[in-house]
This record gives C-alpha cells, structure tokens and sequence, in this order.
C-alpha cells in the first residue's frame, strides 16, 4: 500500500510540473499578443518622416535641425526629406508618406478649409507654429524698385500650387494686378536664385524666414534688391488678406543690402498626421519648446520659438498630444 502510495506521488508530482510548463508558453503567447496589440493601438513608425521644403530654403535647414535635436534628446528618428514644400507636404500626409510636415499656416488653412483650389482635407494636425515667414520679393536690378514695376517681367511665383504663388497672387492683387500681367517662372528657391544669377528672370517671390541661405548664396555673387510693399499697398493687402501680418526685413539682413525691407508674414507651422499618437506629440513640441534656447544655438530660427507665438492666429485644429502640453502652460487650444 505503501508502495502504491508513493508511486501515486510520483505521478502526481510529474503532472504537476507539466501543467506548470505548459502554462508557461501560454503565458508567454498571451504576452506577445499583448504586444502586438499595443503596437496596433500605437500609431508611430520606428521611423518618423518630415516633409519640409527645398534644400536652399530654411524649411529644409531648420527641420534638420529640430530631427538632429529630437533624436538626440528623445531617441526618435526622425527622416527629413527635401520637397516642393507646403502643398507637396500635404499631399505626403494625406498619403501617408510623412508624419510631420513644416507648412505656410495660410496655405494649411486653405487645404483644412478646402479653399482657393483645395480640397478639404481632414488628415493632418498643428503641432505649433515656429517662426515667422517672410515674403521676400527678390532682384538684381536696380531700376525694380516696386511690384508695380514687374509688370511684363519674368518673375518667379514659387512651384505650382505652393505657398509663395499664392503670396504672389495676393501681393499683385494689391496693386491691382494679376499673374497675367507678369511672366510666371515656376521654380524652387535655389533654381529661382540661378536663375536670377545667370540673368533668365527679372525678379523672384520666396516665402521662407530671412536671411534664407538662396538669397545669402546669390548675394554673394550679386547685389541683390528687396522690393518693399508701399504703405498705401500694404494696407491694401492686409485689409484683403487679414492672415497676413507687416513685418520689416532690417537692412544688413543680406550682405550688401543697407535698406530696410517692408514686406509680410505668415508662419511657418509644423503639422503632424492625425494618426501620430499623442504622446508622440506631447514629447515633440515639449521637447523643441522646452529647449528654444540650445535650438537657438545650432540655428537662428530657433530664437523666434515661443509659446504664445506658437498657438495664436492657428484657424487649424491642434494634436491633443499638443494641446495637453500648451495647457500645462495655461495656454488652451482647439483641437479637433
């Protein structure tokens, strides 16, 4: 009996040990699918791709910078790819090709809203605005010395459908003119600047925050002309266009250049897909805005970065990631 017993043991224990092993690799299954189902729920690739603009313009330098610095403090990767700038961004995110995008804050709207030949797109989010964009009005020739003058001159208005063709159209409207009264060039920024160099346009519209390292590269080979936006215009054009803000380009922004420059301003915004997860978003802008300072450092832009300047005049709602830190700094913001 004895005997049986013991025996009875023994094969209790062994059955014992495998129900323990088996549940083993069910526990370990049941925590890979829980896994799986966190990275369903979390909408952030391993790698992160930002749409900014040309090579020579500050969209493309500036958003290196804030990758270079987001990956360094944060460990995301950050991929910036060089476009043909606001509207080519939207269209990357309304594709999903990019997650984060650098965009003229008019031109967003136009697209959010479905205006001026867009339609409407739901697809993206504001981040926060960063600086401020100049619409500069660029030349080599001396006897250009007010909008009215490119009447019948060659002038590059920007890409197709980008944020400087619709600055242009608003600016000729001013004066009471339209891009049929000039000679439209469509080009980037660096292949506008050639051509200015090399004498096949007259003059060129560039939207991008000043000095803007095409016009620095011309100027070096050039005298290079602003051409200012009378105060009788100017009104005009704000009364028209009220997203627009006066704002003046100091002389010496340029080398050779001693004149100031009155001219106007949108915003560069950063936007980011309506899928990135909030807490992405959150770890974005706590980041870029917590750190002006050390941005500020690696490039002049990073001096404009401010929270009151982020978040005002945005007709497009904002990332809930985002939202939540502007409200930890008693600033609130509509988001979807």
């Amino acid at each position: 009996m004895k005997k049986w017993s013991k025996v009875l043991a023994i094969v209790l224990c062994i059955a014992m040990a495998l129900t323990l092993c088996a549940c083993g690799p069910k526990e370990s299954n049941d925590n890979n699918e829980n896994n799986n189902n966190d990275n369903q729920q979390n909408n952030t690739p391993a790698t992160l791709t930002m749409g900014t603009g040309g090579e020579s313009g500050t969209y493309y330098a500036f958003g290196g910078v804030l990758a270079s610095y987001l990956g360094s403090e944060t460990g995301l990767n950050v991929n910036v790819v060089s476009t043909g700038g606001t509207k080519a961004n939207i269209v990357g995110i309304n594709e999903g090709e990019f997650e984060l995008a650098t965009v003229q804050s008019d031109v967003a709207t136009y697209a959010f809203e479905g205006s001026n030949g867009y339609d409407a797109t739901d697809t993206f989010r504001v981040l926060g605005a960063l600086y401020a964009e100049t619409v500069q009005i660029v030349t080599v020739n001396p006897e250009i010395k007010s909008v009215a003058d490119l009447a019948g001159k060659n002038v590059c208005v920007g890409d197709v459908g980008s944020g400087t063709y619709y600055n242009t159209i608003d600016v000729l409207a001013a004066y009471d003119m339209t891009i049929d009264d000039i000679k439209p060039v469509y080009q980037s920024f660096g292949d506008s600047t050639e051509s200015l160099k090399d004498g096949k346009i007259d003059a060129a519209f560039l939207c991008a925050g000043a000095p803007t390292t095409a016009v620095v590269d011309l100027a070096t080979s050039k005298d290079v002309y602003l051409i200012s936006i009378d105060d009788e215009h100017m009104e005009k054009l704000l009364a028209a266009c009220p997203w627009y803000a006066a704002l003046t380009i100091p002389a010496g922004t340029y080398d050779g250049f001693d004149e100031d420059t009155n001219t106007i301003t949108v915003k560069c915004t950063l936007v980011c897909s309506a899928d990135l997860d909030d807490d992405t978003a959150y770890t974005i802008v706590s980041t870029i805005f917590d750190n002006a300072e050390a941005i500020a450092e690696l490039h002049g832009k990073g001096e404009e970065l401010d929270l009151t300047f982020a978040t005002e005049g945005i007709a497009i709602p904002f990332s809930a990631g985002a939202a939540r830190y502007y409200a930890e700094h008693d600033i609130t913001v509509e988001t979807a």
